[in-house]
């Protein structure tokens, strides 16, 4: 049945970024800009994206053809353990009620965005798409995992019983403008960069990393991820998830060293094995997009100049 599915073009399109003010969403919304589409977005403010209700009377109101389900509650591993319920609770009710409303409204295609979180911690790597529910979870960010997890689950059971388009994608850990920087919330690429940043300015002698150093990361530019997005919503109809990865990984100690080179730090790293490493390993297997035609475009030491670049040309919206 989804192999029937046609390819659509995002040309003319009324299409709705749902987290348009965050990393993701903000990278594929300026990405649109070569399209001929009308773009919707709502403000956090405006429609709490928890109440089903506001949310389906919404998509009535506005008719969006195309969503890019890119809103999350999201963090580091300090976020994920402090606030389990909200991880939990807060990404399956924005999920089920954008999901749930797309259907009801007939909507022609939903990309639903995941996380390579979603994979067992134990499981073969790099981590394959059919690799799914085969194992226990990282119990760092379990409840996040649970929350994406649920959200394709209903994307794919949707698709099943009601032939709808809707598809997943499993990114691998992102960095790029619109991340949050600080400790708690951010992710590692983020964190450490404004952890050495300010450790510069402020002629601190050494810098603390959580963990040993030793786990292995994979790392992508979310202007990749965002083309990749793209790419994918006009060309990709499954209900399997889909992987995207940049195909190189680098240890937690290298790449620390690398951020601080790159803000030009001169003082020491240390690693504080007290606080937890998280999953030893996690690297995608990305064998399926890259077969379609697509590739990531920056390396990880030019998207992490210009990310330091972003960083410090953006510093009063950063300090709101």
């Amino acid at each position: 049945m989804e192999e029937k599915k046609s390819r659509i073009s995002l040309e003319n399109k009324k299409i709705w970024i749902v987290g348009h003010n965050g990393m993701v969403g903000n990278s594929i919304l300026k990405k649109l800009a070569k399209f001929k589409s009308k773009i919707l977005v709502a403000e956090k403010k405006d429609l709490d994206l928890r109440c089903q209700e506001k949310v389906l009377n919404w998509m009535k109101r506005k008719k969006p053809e195309v969503i890019f389900l890119a809103a999350a509650k999201v963090g580091g591993i300090a976020a994920n353990m402090s606030f389990p319920r909200d991880f939990l609770y807060d990404n399956v009710m924005i999920s089920f009620n954008i999901i749930n409303s797309a259907k009801l409204i007939k909507v022609e295609k939903l990309v639903y965005l995941g996380s390579s979180c979603i994979y067992p911690k134990n499981i073969k790597q790099p981590f394959a798409e059919d690799s799914l529910l085969k194992g226990e979870l990282e119990s760092s960010n379990q409840w996040y995992s649970l929350a994406k997890i649920a959200g394709i689950k209903l994307c794919e059971a949707f698709r099943i019983q009601d032939n709808c388009n809707f598809i997943s994608i499993m990114p691998t850990n992102l960095y790029g403008p619109m991340d949050k920087f600080d400790d708690i919330n951010g992710h590692v690429p983020a964190a450490l960069l404004n952890r050495f940043h300010l450790a510069k300015i402020n002629n601190l002698p050494n810098v603390t990393v959580w963990g040993s150093g030793t786990p292995l990361r994979e790392f992508l530019r979310v202007d990749d991820l965002a083309e990749a997005c793209l790419f994918l919503a006009e060309n990709y109809n499954s209900s399997q998830p889909i992987n995207v990865g940049s195909g190189h990984e680098i240890s937690i100690k290298n790449f620390a060293s690398l951020v601080k080179d790159i803000v030009g730090y001169k003082g020491k790293i240390i690693f504080d094995t007290s606080k937890p490493n998280g999953m030893k390993r996690k690297l995608l297997e990305s064998k399926k997009i890259k077969q379609m035609g697509w590739k990531p475009k920056i390396s990880l030491k030019k998207g992490l100049k210009l990310f330091y670049k972003w960083y410090l040309d953006n510093q009063k919206i950063l300090r709101k």
